[in-house]
């Protein structure tokens, strides 16, 4: 079938592929305190880089919170860039207000995670997927009455649907009149912000071919956010992971999930279930959470929750359990700074256990166990307490820091081209006076 739809694309000349379309330079989006007392601002996106080709499906993924959703509706300008550029085609469209922007944004449009809210339940399936006509005064009402019913049909629903009303649907059926409406104004790129994460599989394999199918009939590029690895698998080109604001690793999605690079899309890799149950899975396990936005790390912002994290040099062949211990510690001391609970508290979080009645010394106990633990480690862990007790929790950090600190945590690492396959990671590791992440992996017992 050749619609108008497509007909206007062609006789646009916006079918081919190859060329970058979307440029994101060193974008940052914080958000403000807003209190009475101000503060340190929300880094949700804090100097991200990347392009997307036209034609392409590039997956954005990682951990709930980490910015995937507020980096897509930045690109949008559904909310307002603290830093960066946005090019689309050439424009910096971060600096476009006005009728400029309201004549941009006929070229991007959103399919939202969540069908039953963004569709409003007082209006018809036909007044719904017509409203981006009639708010760009799209044509003749003869003109959009035609379009929205040859949407209904492009996205499989029917003539008949288009005077029902969203609680007359499906979820699936629901998240189609999502994409028809977002269809309507003839876009050119595409954020799916968890486009299938409410759905049931059956009907998530159904959104996912349709989303395929249009975007080879009408030559669509999409920007995909999810966190179902199995998802970005199935229907991107190449992956970004995400993490506290940041990309992590990006480039073509077989790379990532045959060969990943960055210790942070390993650990990712590892959490997938194996279909089946009687296969033992060693599994990358990351302690804690991540740190609050606010206050990132300095250096590589994974590096407080990174099991591959660079060790000082006097301690590189330190017992892997002991080292883990000392990084338990650090952690715990760095999460102090949040008042609504004590040392011992954090130290119970992370190891699991009752918060009550643990002191110092069984804080201590518990994280190193019946390690071994050589002398001079003894000595600062030790002193780290003592500083503790007092108080001087600052001390007992800068301490812990100076004599266990990584090249990790002092500095940010580059974005570095990792193989032939045109990725590229954030990571130290990929220097050559390191080792690399998976001969650390296959030499400390990990297994993806």
């Amino acid at each position: 079938m050749t619609s108008l739809y497509q007909e206007q694309r062609e006789a646009d000349g916006r079918t081919e592929t190859g060329e970058t379309l979307v440029e994101v330079n060193d974008l940052k989006t914080y958000y403000e305190d807003g209190g009475l007392l101000g503060g340190d601002p929300v880094k949700a996106v804090d100097g991200v880089t990347f392009d997307i080709q036209r034609g392409e499906t590039l997956g954005l993924v990682g951990e709930s919170g980490c910015g995937k959703s507020t980096l897509g509706r930045t690109l949008m300008q559904l909310e307002t860039a603290t830093g960066g550029e946005v090019r689309y085609e050439g424009t910096d469209i971060t600096s476009l207000s006005g009728s400029d922007l309201k004549d941009w944004r006929r070229n991007v449009q959103m399919v939202f995670q969540d069908p039953d809210g963004s569709l409003n339940d007082r209006m018809t399936v036909g007044e719904i997927v017509m409203e981006p006509l009639n708010v760009h005064n799209w044509k003749t009402p003869e003109q959009r009455r035609a379009r929205v019913r040859e949407l209904l049909e492009t996205v499989g629903l029917s003539e008949e649907h288009y005077y029902r009303y969203p609680f007359q649907f499906s979820g699936g059926q629901r998240q189609r009149v999502g994409i028809a409406r977002a269809l309507a104004l003839e876009p050119d790129f595409l954020v799916l912000d968890e486009p299938v994460s409410a759905l049931d599989v059956s009907v998530q394999a159904k959104i996912l071919n349709l989303l395929e199918d249009l975007q080879e009939e009408f030559g669509l590029t999409y920007l995909l956010i999810a966190h179902d690895l199995a998802v970005v698998e199935h229907i991107c080109d190449r992956v970004a992971v995400m993490y506290l604001g940041n990309i992590m690793e990006i480039g073509p999605t077989d790379a990532i999930f045959d060969d990943p690079a960055n210790p942070y899309t390993n650990s990712l890799l590892s959490a997938i279930p194996e279909p089946d149950p009687t296969l033992e899975k060693n599994r990358i396990t990351l302690r804690g959470t991540p740190p609050s936005p606010r206050d990132p790390p300095s250096g590589c912002v994974f590096s407080t929750r990174c099991p591959l994290k660079i060790r000082p040099p006097a301690y590189r062949d330190l017992d892997e359990d002991v080292w883990q211990g000392i990084e338990i510690f650090r952690e715990v001391l760095r999460e102090r700074e949040d008042v609504a609970k004590s040392v011992r508290e954090r130290f119970r979080d992370l190891l699991g256990m009752e918060t009550e009645g643990l002191d110092a010394e069984e804080v201590v106990e518990e994280a190193f166990g019946d390690l071994d633990v050589p002398s001079d480690v003894q000595q600062h862990v030790d002193s780290a307490i003592e500083h503790v007790r007092r108080d001087d929790l600052q001390s007992a950090r800068e301490e812990l820091r100076e004599e266990f600190g990584s090249v990790c945590e002092r500095e940010e690492p580059e974005l570095l081209t990792v193989g032939d396959a045109g990725r590229q990671s954030h990571c130290h590791r990929h220097r050559e006076d390191y080792q690399g992440t998976q001969s650390y992996i296959a030499e400390h017992g990990y297994e993806r």
